[in-house]
């Protein structure tokens, strides 16, 4: 699947340049606020890109959860620091229950249940 290509960081950067010219013609956002955008569309690269080469994707799951997050925050948000560490608690909770059941042990159950034989040096 050729989506991104190979130039992830190519497409980030032509976000970051439309957000920056939107802004210019009228998007009413701020530099903290643009920054933020470009944080989330970086998370959201990251994601795809953890997809489609199957590795890390949990964790790009997590980065993209706290980037919206962010982005909630940036755009007035008013959520209390206990209620954001609740909310990415769950997040990081359920993207650990879904990524157990993508996960393959390297030996059986079975070979990590039997006691091993002492080495004698």
């Amino acid at each position: 699947m050729k989506l991104l290509g190979r130039e992830p960081a190519a497409w980030l950067t032509l976000i970051a340049v439309m957000v920056k010219l939107l802004a210019a013609f009228g998007l009413d956002v701020n530099a903290d606020q643009q920054a933020t955008i470009n944080a989330v569309a970086a998370a959201v690269m990251g994601v795809l890109v953890a997809a489609l080469v199957h590795d890390g994707l949990g964790a790009a799951l997590i980065g993209f959860a706290q980037a919206a997050l962010a982005l909630a925050l940036g755009f007035g948000l008013d959520w209390s620091t206990d209620r954001q560490a609740v909310v990415m608690a769950a997040v990081t909770v359920v993207v650990g229950m879904w990524d157990r059941t993508q996960v393959i042990a390297p030996i059986p159950a079975t070979a990590a249940s039997r006691p091993t034989k002492p080495t004698v040096v």
